[in-house]
C-alpha cells in the first residue's frame, strides 16, 4: 500500500530515520519550551506561535498555518470545553496504548521548520518527524513536551525574520509579481 497526499505526492513525514537531521542532539543541549502566545504577523497567512523556556531566556518563533492558529486557540480556552480535530488522534492513540512522550525540534528546511515526535509504545517506530507547523496544535493538545536547543532557537530566529522580510518586501512592491515581461510567466 503506497500512502500518497489528494495531489499525487508523497507525504511531508519520515520515519525513524536519524540520518536525516542536521546534527545529532545531546539531551544536555535541549531546553523545555512552553506555549506562550500567538503573534498575528504582517502576513495572516502565517501565525506565529511562540514558545518560551521555563526559565524565559530562550524564545522559540514557530510559523503556523491559519488553521492550526484557530485549533491552538480554541483549545486553549481552559474554562470551556471546546470541539478539537484531534479527540479522534487521542482516542486512537490511547486505544493502541501509544503516547507521544516528547517533540523535539530537529530541522529547519525551505522556511519550515521539523519537529520529531517520540512514540511510546509504537509497535515498529520509535519516532516520526514532521512539520512542526502541521503538529503543534496536536502536540498542546495531548501535554506533549516540546524541546529544543538554543542553536535551534538562533537558527529559527533568522528564518522567521528572513520569511517576514520577504514578505514586507511584496506588500511595499507588488509589481515584483507582475508579469511585465514576455518571458515571465
Amino acid at each position: 500500500m503506497t500512502i500518497e497526499n489528494f495531489d499525487g505526492s508523497s507525504p511531508d513525514f519520515v520515519f525513524s530515520s536519524e540520518h536525516f537531521e542536521e546534527h545529532k542532539i545531546s539531551d544536555d543541549d535541549l531546553i523545555k519550551l512552553i506555549p506562550f502566545g500567538i503573534s498575528l504577523t504582517q502576513d495572516p497567512q502565517r501565525p506565529v506561535l511562540l514558545l518560551k523556556a521555563e526559565k524565559g531566556d530562550h524564545t522559540l518563533p514557530v510559523a503556523i498555518n491559519p488553521l492550526e492558529a484557530g485549533v491552538t486557540i480554541t483549545q486553549s480556552h481552559k474554562t470551556q470545553k471546546s470541539a478539537t480535530p484531534h479527540k479522534v488522534t487521542e482516542l486512537l492513540l490511547d486505544s493502541l496504548n501509544m503516547k507521544i512522550e516528547k517533540a523535539i525540534f530537529v530541522e529547519i528546511k525551505n522556511h519550515h521548520q521539523y519537529v520529531r515526535l517520540y512514540f511510546d509504545n509504537h509497535p515498529t517506530h520509535g519516532s516520526l518527524k514532521v512539520r512542526a507547523d502541521e503538529a503543534m496544535s496536536l502536540c498542546l493538545h495531548l501535554g506533549v513536551e516540546l524541546f529544543a536547543t538554543p542553536a535551534f532557537m538562533a537558527r529559527s530566529k533568522i528564518m522567521n525574520a528572513e520569511a517576514e522580510g520577504v514578505f514586507k518586501g511584496l506588500a511595499l512592491n507588488p509589481g515584483v509579481l507582475a508579469r511585465n515581461h514576455e518571458y515571465l510567466m
